[in-house]
């Protein structure tokens, strides 16, 4: 039997990689962050891909690179940008359970530094909140598991999600 993975999605600055690095230390799992898998198979770090192929070219790109990631028994955590590939979140859908991180625009707002160099993409014209607007219903749309993760600490998320993805035995 082949164990599942737990994929970890949600807006830049939510904990993806944090979180996913404590989770699976705790699963027994391996860890991958699919934005390190992209700057590896490209040469460039996230930012450079955007400022080179723009941003319909950099989602090509990540979409392409989620949607063809073989792995067994990982934490994924993703690029927050990852919910406009279909390909690569109906594949991810397929191999995992995709855990959705929540972040209030608040609380958001508070943990974001520099969103260029972050590699966040940003349409031209758009605010951090209207990119927020147009990812959570995204976000909903794709999450077996919601995790609220306003004011928590990363071993109670942890907790909740370990709890939650072995009691639905998404790991079978």
């Amino acid at each position: 039997m082949t164990e599942k993975n737990v994929i970890l999605i949600g807006m830049p600055g939510a904990g993806k990689s944090t979180v996913g690095v404590v989770l699976a230390k705790k699963l027994g799992y391996s860890f991958t962050d699919s934005d390190l898998v992209i700057q590896e198979q490209t040469g460039r770090l996230l930012y450079q891909l955007i400022e080179a192929y723009g941003e319909e070219g950099f989602l090509e790109i990540e979409n392409k690179i989620n949607a063809t990631l073989v792995l067994s028994g990982h934490v994924i955590a993703t690029g927050g940008s990852v919910v406009y590939g279909e390909e690569a979140m109906e594949h991810l859908s397929e191999i995992g359970c995709v855990v959705y991180l929540k972040l209030s625009y608040k609380e958001l707002t508070e943990r974001l530094g520099d969103l260029h160099k972050r590699g966040v993409v940003l349409k031209e014209g758009y605010t951090l909140e209207d990119l927020y607007r147009e990812r959570v219903p995204l976000y909903e749309k794709w999450a077996d598991i919601t995790i609220t993760c306003d004011g928590r600490n990363i071993r109670d998320i942890v907790e909740e999600i370990s709890e939650k993805y072995l009691k639905e035995s998404w790991q079978q």
